[in-house]
């Protein structure tokens, strides 16, 4: 009897571990906010990385509809923070950032972006974010694309030129 229940356990445990890994499985890039990377060596030598979570307008209204929206801090991506890594210090907008892993959001002012770079660098979306732990705060001015981006995506130039492009949004802020 006692094996027998011993073998139930076993089997019970095996069971929903099992389970549990078939239903956290799957392709990550069939998400509706599929993972999403940019990387690039700028003219500096410092390699730049950013790790974020791509959402879709799917007809909606940036500022109305989904994020960013005035006012409001924004996780720049969908899911968790998305997560600036810089392999050396840099400059943004002229002012110092260490080498080192960031959560990176913005804030819509209306008429400019704040660009924030937190040092808890995992942290789901803005819920648990602390302005206590910013290392680092520039301010840019927004610019308009002329044609609509329907997938948030981020670029960097080997100049060093970053862009986040969403909609007709697009933000650029330099990296030195």
């Amino acid at each position: 009897m006692k094996k027998f229940f011993s073998f139930s356990i076993l089997m019970g445990l095996m069971f929903t571990t099992i389970s549990a890994c078939a239903q956290g499985g799957g392709d990550a890039s069939k998400k509706p906010s599929p993972p999403a990377k940019a990387t690039e060596t700028i003219a500096s030598g410092a390699t730049i990385t950013i790790d974020y979570s791509s959402p879709s307008l799917k007809g909606r209204t940036i500022g109305k509809d989904v994020e960013p929206k005035k006012g409001q801090v924004w996780r720049a991506g969908a899911n968790d923070a998305t997560v600036f890594e810089v392999s050396k210090d840099v400059t943004i907008e002229g002012k110092t950032l260490p080498a080192g892993k960031y959560s990176f959001f913005t804030l819509d002012n209306g008429d400019d972006y704040t660009l924030i770079f937190n040092k808890t660098a995992k942290q789901w979306g803005a819920f648990s974010y602390k302005q206590a732990d910013d290392a680092l705060r520039v301010n840019v001015k927004p610019g308009k694309s002329d044609t609509s981006v329907e997938k948030l995506t981020y670029t960097i130039s080997k100049a060093g030129v970053v862009t986040l492009a969403w909609g007709t949004l697009k933000v650029d802020f330099r990296v030195k």
